[in-house]
């Protein structure tokens, strides 16, 4: 059975529950996952996995979590060689050109760090509330596992 991590920075939920939507998604199409606050996690754990999530958010000209700063650096220091990794997560329209910067970053050291990108990166507007970012977070999975499997 393929296996995941799924990685999530949040202050209001939302990217939590962007998280647990992906994961169900997951388990959904066979996948052993498991969820992790990202202040928690440790990135040499993506290296005992086939799929590498994290849902970061972005705050204010696109930062990154301070939660998760740590987590972003680290990520320099693994051999993600041969994993699947995708990045989805919440920003604020608001700040236009960098909504969803942190997205962005974190897939940008995932694929540093030898992974190879499974799905596009999905930026989610303040909460995964409609049945639009579902689908989208749904579609996400789907291909991320696709991608596993291949």
């Amino acid at each position: 059975m393929a296996t995941a991590k799924v990685v999530f920075a949040t202050i209001t939920g939302n990217n939590e529950d962007i998280a647990d939507i992906i994961a169900q998604a997951l388990e959904e199409k066979g996948m052993d996952v498991e969820v992790e606050e990202i202040s928690q996690a440790d990135p040499a754990d993506f290296e005992e996995v086939d799929l590498c999530v994290v849902c970061p958010y972005t705050y204010d000209e696109g930062s990154l979590p301070d939660e998760g700063i740590d987590f972003y650096e680290e990520l320099a220091d693994v051999d993600l060689t041969g994993k699947v990794y995708g990045v989805a997560g919440s920003g604020d329209t608001f700040y236009g050109e960098y909504f969803g910067l942190a997205v962005d970053k974190f897939g940008q050291a995932l694929e540093n760090a030898g992974a190879k990108q499974g799905a596009q990166n999905v930026k989610i507007n303040l909460a995964p509330d409609s049945d639009e970012d579902i689908k989208r977070l749904d579609d996400f999975a789907a291909a991320l596992a696709q991608a596993v499997n291949a």
